[in-house]
């Protein structure tokens, strides 16, 4: 099932295989969400958090082989797995690996102020309706 390169229809479905990538790979507190209204930028925003400089690896790393196998190209990557953040550019997607004290001090879910919700990604995941603030 190739998603395609930058497809905007497939955008929401390569945010929720990249969501289940990253939680498979044990990251904290996994969030999509639809930043379409709100971003020249991208159309979903992942932000995802990791415990340790090798948890943010393997993460990255789940991510990145999940959407290649799926015949999504990375377009651009700021930062490394060294580093305590990593930012991927999917075009309509981004995605956000950071460790836990980079996540609490940038606090990108909370730099919406409207026009932003939480999108569904796993079967055990609800989809809220409410505006994230």
């Amino acid at each position: 099932m190739a998603l395609g390169v930058a497809h905007p229809a497939n955008f929401r479905k390569i945010a929720r295989e990249a969501a289940q990538a990253a939680a498979e790979k044990k990251a904290a507190d996994v969030v999509v969400l639809d930043v379409r209204k709100e971003s020249d930028v991208a159309d979903y925003m992942i932000v995802a958090g990791a415990g340790s400089s090798p948890q943010l690896r393997a993460i990255y790393e789940g991510v990145v082989a999940r959407l290649q196998d799926l015949g999504i190209r990375l377009l651009r990557q700021d930062g490394h797995v060294n580093d305590r953040w990593i930012a991927l550019d999917y075009g309509g997607l981004l995605v956000h690996i950071l460790l836990s004290e980079a996540r609490a001090f940038y606090r990108l879910e909370q730099m919406w102020e409207d026009g932003v919700h939480t999108i569904a990604w796993s079967e055990t995941k609800k989809e809220k309706g409410r505006r994230k603030k």
